[in-house]
This record gives C-alpha cells, sequence and structure tokens, in this order.
C-alpha cells in the first residue's frame, strides 16, 4: 500500500473529549500549568516548558523529574543557564544520555539571552532558529505556552493516532498524514490539547496496555472498535545494530583516586568525562595500556546506543601519575559529581568503583 494512500479521509479527533477528560486527569508535572490554573490566566513559563521538553527527548517522565527540579534550583532562569559554565551543565546532565542534547541546550539558553533578550520566540517558526530545537520540541512549547494552533506529534501521540486510525503501516512510513490529520483538530486551547493527547498516550493508551474503557476517544478509534489496539503501531522491521569493540583503562594512584579525562569536542558523547580507551573498531585488538602497569582484566561492558552496541573489555592498574598530564585525578567519593556519562560509571562500576 502507497503510503500517501493510507488516510484519504481520516475522521476528526474529538477535541472537545479529550479536553473534558483532561480538565478532570491531567497529570501533576513540576513544569505544567494545571488546565485550572491555565483557565485563570496563569501562562506556562516557556524555559521550564523547554527545558522539560527537551530532558523528554528519549527519556521517561519518571527519570526527567529529578533532573529537571535539580536544572531549575541550580539554574531558575535561562539567563542563569546561559551563565553557567558548559561542564557544570555537563555534570549535571550525566545519566540523562543523548548528551549533545545537554550541549544544545546550553548553547540555545545563550542564543535566547544573547540574540532575543532571555525572552523565548512566541511562535514554532521562530522557535525553530534556536539551536538544538527541532520541530517538534519548537511545536510544544509554541502550543503549549503561547496556544499555536500547531500540530504537536510525539512518539505517545504517534501510538494513539495509529491505534485511532488503525494505521496499517508503520509510523514513519505515515508521519506526514498523521500530523495533518491532527493539526485538523487541534482547537483554541492548543497547549491543553497537546499536553492531552500526550497524557492519554502516557496513561491510557499506553506502550504494552489500552484502557479503552477509560478513554474519551473510544467511540471513534478504529482499533478499539475492532478490539485490536496493541496491534498498533504497526513495528517497523529492524534492522541489527552493528557490533563496536575495545579496551577501556582504570588507572588509580596511591590514594584511590582515578585518572580521568575529557573527550574531544567533537563526536559521541563530545565534551563528556571518560577514562582512557582505545579506539572502538569491529574487531578487538591488543590493548595497547596508557602505562607500564600491572593491569588486571575486570571483565566486559556493554552498552547500547543508538545505532550501535558497543563491548568494552575493562582493565585496571594502580599507577604511578607520571606521563598522565591531559586529564586529572578524582577521589572515589567525588565520582558521584563528574560528568561521568552511563558508559563510563558501567565502566568504572565493573572495575569496583562505585
Amino acid at each position: 500500500m502507497r503510503c500517501d494512500m493510507v488516510l484519504l479521509a481520516p475522521h476528526p479527533i474529538d477535541a472537545a473529549a479529550i479536553l473534558a477528560w483532561y480538565d478532570d486527569h491531567a497529570r501533576d508535572l513540576p513544569w505544567r500549568v494545571s488546565p485550572a490554573d491555565r483557565a485563570r490566566g496563569v501562562k506556562p513559563d516557556p524555559y521550564r516548558i523547554w527545558l522539560s521538553e527537551v530532558m523528554l527527548q528519549q527519556t521517561t517522565v519518571a527519570a526527567v523529574k529529578t533532573y529537571f527540579l535539580r536544572f531549575t534550583s541550580l539554574w531558575p532562569s535561562v539567563h542563569d543557564l546561559a551563565a553557567a559554565p558548559l561542564d557544570a551543565v555537563l555534570r549535571e546532565w550525566a545519566g540523562l544520555g543523548y548528551y549533545a542534547r545537554a550541549r544544545n541546550l546550553h548553547a540555545c539558553a545563550i542564543a535566547v539571552v544573547e540574540e532575543h533578550g532571555g525572552v523565548f520566540p512566541t511562535t514554532a517558526a521562530g522557535l525553530l532558529s534556536l539551536p538544538g530545537i527541532g520541530a517538534y520540541t519548537s511545536a510544544a512549547i509554541a502550543a503549549i505556552c503561547y496556544d499555536e494552533k500547531v500540530a504537536v506529534l510525539d512518539g505517545n501521540l504517534d501510538r494513539v493516532l495509529a491505534r485511532y486510525y488503525a494505521l496499517p503501516v508503520p509510523v514513519r512510513e505515515a508521519k506526514d498524514e498523521l500530523r495533518a490529520a491532527l493539526q485538523a483538530s487541534v482547537p483554541a486551547r492548543a497547549g491543553d490539547f497537546a499536553q492531552a493527547m500526550m497524557d492519554l498516550g502516557a496513561t491510557i493508551c499506553a506502550p504494552r496496555s489500552a484502557l479503552c474503557m477509560l478513554c474519551p476517544l473510544q467511540s471513534d478509534c478504529r482499533a478499539a472498535r475492532d478490539g485490536t489496539p496493541l496491534l498498533y503501531p504497526i513495528k517497523p522491521e529492524k534492522a541489527e545494530k552493528p557490533v563496536r569493540k575495545g579496551h577501556a583503562f582504570v588507572m588509580t594512584d596511591a590514594d584511590g583516586d582515578v585518572y580521568l579525562r575529557t573527550r574531544p569536542d567533537k563526536g559521541l558523547l563530545a565534551k563528556m568525562t571518560e577514562v582512557p580507551t582505545s579506539d572502538w573498531t569491529s574487531e578487538l585488538g591488543e590493548p595497547h595500556y596508557p602505562l607500564a602497569a600491572e593491569w588486571r582484566h575486570r571483565g566486559q561492558v556493554v552498552h547500547v546506543f543508538t545505532h550501535f552496541r558497543l563491548e568494552l573489555e575493562v582493565w585496571s592498574a594502580s599507577v604511578a601519575p607520571d606521563g598522565l598530564d591531559t586529564g586529572w585525578w578524582s577521589a572515589p567519593q567525588a565520582l558521584g559529581g563528574e560528568a561521568l556519562p552511563t558508559l563510563f560509571r558501567k565502566v568504572l562500576a565493573q572495575a569496583g568503583l562505585r
């Protein structure tokens, strides 16, 4: 079936029903203005909405809440975040993954302050000009903060709409059509509508369950009518991830401090903190140790990135600090405050350091 023929005449979404449901069941989230407060004229803070949306990309709400509260405690405004050192932002981001988001976050804050006087643009088109803000994030901020009547289509909505229309192809093959169908249904309360649809996908029309009897869209949902909601969305064929291999070297000095360094400015995990590693290649070569020492093999760490699986052999040794002048030594109790991505926290744990 051609993807341009999937949704020839999509039926509209009942915005009134979804908003009535949201008024009663909206999630309480630290960045959100409730529908009741919104009706009283309380406006969402674009800084907090932007920050939450960037954090929520490929991360769960449960994981984001703690990070969001810590960020907004450290940097309550976009001016504060723009003035923060990038190293500090990366350090606080560690564990959220996809670290380009943190670098873009900092760059975007600087751009808002230096180019827009600390005020976020008020339209999706204007927001698109900022570093790290793409089509989804710009639409989400514009809708939630300014009620711009623009479709906000995230992973949760992909699933809701795939079930609502019993979409016979993977979502990525009909993305433009789904966006057009959603756009046609956006009401004046565009921000509440966007958040209502997100909540519906997170709580009612969830990935592994569909509580159709509680859903305000049940009567018009084709998958619910057919009793087949969990068949959708249709899964695309997955290509097998390539495997890369390498070695990681954990060095401690006589005091037990751990040698760390900063990764290059470009590429994967750019500017984050690491222990020294070999190149990551398709074949595992012999380890070339950074220093002569009694190296001990501590096992393997496996970490799955978006585009490949990484297998690192972990080695540890106690060394003299001579010849190590590009990094620094961190006490074991200070490791929690280092900008170490999850991969290298796994490596340290494998070497017996927590």
